[in-house]
């Protein structure tokens, strides 16, 4: 009997050591950095998965997960067994286990960035959103009126109707989505700048801001000439002078337009040539940002009716008063430009 019980006594010493043991491996394999991972590695939790199957889908990554029977073991000891979420989850250097499984109890789901650029086209955004890795394609066989109506806006011209800014998104999303909330975003962004705009604004609509908003968006990336040449536009309307702007005369060539503006361009007539006709183009010609927008509805007062591009490739213009001063700035610009290209250096070209 007495042989029994240091048996039994000696068993349990063994069992308790091997429990021990098997709690510092496991302490060590949830605190231990996984090893193998590639630059910009991320794991998918589906709806309705397992971390068996993470394990399996870190094991295709040549993760090094280690043993298999540890996951759930380490999700039930830390309280995290039957909240964890579905979702793609990042893998930066050094993450551990434990802070994989508490990612993924939290939710904190890989998000990615894209940014519409202020000045693109509705086409240049529909391209870019296409080359987006993972991110699903809802709109490839719709035109811009389908994709208008889809996004609740039927009958509303694409151009310019998406705000230029950057959306997070995760792994499901579509580039419907994110149109979706750059629709929308561009909505409240001019509503704002419409409900705080000027007094005496030659502008009936919030749509008409909006398409003047995107001219000055392609006249200038300068941002503190944006007013400026509101301010020039304005002053046009208001006296019933055409806009004169090159941006809408090439917006209106379509695919004709090689990267040259020539003179029988600007005498071609299209309902966007605003040498050839009076008011604003039928619709925007480009995405605005807020900056624009917030121009046109608070344009700097002034006198200056005519502006040309400096040429120095800085971007900036030089303002005038009078036709004379503008074709003396012209003169100025046009000799610039063939010095530059006699030095081999052509510098910006004339919008």
């Amino acid at each position: 009997m007495k042989r029994m019980r240091t048996r039994l006594a000696l068993l349990g010493v063994l069992v308790a050591m091997a429990l021990v043991w098997q709690g510092v491996q496991l302490a060590r394999f949830a605190n231990t950095p996984l090893r193998g991972m590639s630059t910009d590695a991320s794991v998918v939790l589906p709806r309705g998965g397992t971390l068996t199957g993470v394990v399996r889908a870190l094991r295709a990554q040549g993760v090094e997960p280690g043993p298999a029977w540890y996951w759930p073991l380490l999700a039930r000891l830390t309280g995290v067994a039957g909240h964890l979420q579905a979702g793609e989850y990042a893998l930066p250097p050094g993450i551990t286990p434990r802070a994989l499984l508490q990612a993924m109890r939290d939710g904190k789901v890989l998000q990615r960035r894209f940014t519409i650029v202020e000045g693109w086209t509705v086409r240049d955004l529909r391209a870019a959103l296409a080359r987006v890795p993972l991110l699903r394609q809802e709109t490839a066989g719709m035109d811009e009126a389908a994709l208008m109506a889809a996004l609740g806006a039927p009958g509303q011209p694409a151009e310019g109707r998406f705000l230029p800014e950057t959306y997070a998104w995760v792994r499901g999303d579509s580039d419907l989505d994110l149109l979706r909330r750059a629709h929308a975003a561009m909505q409240r962004a001019l509503d704002e700048a419409w409900r705080t705009r000027a007094d005496g604004l030659p502008l009936r609509t919030p749509t008409e801001a909006l398409i003047l908003a995107s001219i000055v968006e392609k006249e200038t990336g300068v941002a503190e000439e944006r007013a400026k040449i509101a301010g020039v536009f304005i002053r046009r309307l208001q006296r019933g002078m055409r806009l004169q702007t090159d941006p809408t005369v090439i917006y209106g060539m379509g695919p004709r337009y090689a990267g040259n503006l020539r003179r029988i361009d600007l005498m071609t007539d299209t309902p966007y040539n605003t040498y050839t006709r009076e008011g604003l183009p039928p619709t925007p010609i480009a995405l605005p940002g807020k900056a624009a927008l917030h121009a046109v509805t608070h344009p700097e007062p002034g006198d200056a009716l005519y502006f040309v591009a400096l040429g120095d490739g800085s971007g900036r213009h030089v303002f005038s008063r009078t036709l004379d001063e503008h074709n003396a700035a012209v003169r100025t610009y046009l000799q610039r430009l063939r010095a530059q290209r006699e030095t081999g250096n052509p510098g910006e070209t004339k919008q």
